[in-house]
């Protein structure tokens, strides 16, 4: 399929991830859900940031920042409001915090190379902080269906780092860093779908997603393996294969959460 047929596919879906049915947390799989798009969202801003200052699908990458930064938003109410008193709730305040900084970087100016460190140091902190309390969520659920909608959901994150740390190498920031990043990342992904696929509570449902996965999966790992340096086909193929995996792999942390509860 013509990538830039690739790229109407993607948003459409989107419109999909980016919507929640619920307007709340009703429970801990849809609390670790959530919580672990949250670290997913961290990085598709800074992917979104990349591409603008790149020049690179610059109006999906657009549309992705507006609607991320909005559902980050909204979602960070959502936990603050679930997170039980104590360490849970003081990671979602330290997480608020950062993300004020990290926000104030991502709309204050035209992105530009200057300010990508900057941008990645920021990110960075975000991601540690939603990461930590997905972590926290799942080990009050105290369930191994908390822990595989965490796995996940990871999933989701690890689509868009891969995506952000190529765009960085593109732009000649960190690029040594964005190298290695990107291999831990692969090898990770490819270990969780290998989990997921053989846990006794993955549904049909779950596992037809997860084939998709596969596929799409097939398509990108090409698309990383194009060097950085080759201009902006390679860097657009990129972005748009993160896309589209994205959005199978929310699908599948969606089905995880939602076990059970028929």
């Amino acid at each position: 399929m013509n990538l830039n047929r690739r790229i109407f596919i993607a948003l459409a879906a989107s419109s999909t991830l980016l919507s929640p049915a619920r307007a709340q947390i009703t429970d801990m799989s849809d609390a670790i859900n959530k919580a672990g798009r949250q670290r997913m969202l961290s990085q598709r801003m800074a992917k979104a940031y990349l591409a603008i200052g790149q020049q690179i699908q610059v109006s999906a990458a657009n549309r992705v920042m507006e609607q991320s930064m909005a559902l980050f938003d909204r979602q960070l109410v959502e936990l603050k409001a679930y997170a039980p008193a104590g360490a849970v709730r003081d990671t979602y305040a330290q997480l608020e915090s950062e993300w004020s900084d990290y926000k104030g970087l991502l709309i204050g100016a035209t992105p530009s190379s200057a300010n990508a460190s900057k941008l990645l140091a920021l990110d960075t902190k975000v991601l540690e902080l939603a990461n930590k309390g997905t972590g926290q969520l799942e080990q009050l659920s105290g369930k191994q269906l908390g822990k595989l909608v965490n796995v996940a959901g990871r999933q989701r994150m690890l689509s868009q780092r891969m995506a952000k740390c190529y765009l960085a190498m593109a732009w000649n920031v960190d690029s040594a860093t964005s190298e290695s990043e990107i291999g831990r990342a692969r090898t990770e992904f490819v270990g969780a779908l290998e989990t997921l696929r053989r846990a006794p509570e993955a549904t049909p449902d779950i596992r037809q997603e997860l084939a998709l996965a596969d596929g799409q999966w097939v398509f990108y790992e090409a698309a990383l393996r194009a060097r950085a340096s080759s201009g902006s086909r390679a860097t657009s193929d990129v972005f748009v294969a993160s896309e589209n995996l994205l959005q199978v792999m929310d699908k599948v942390t969606g089905l995880y959460a939602r076990i059970n509860k028929a």
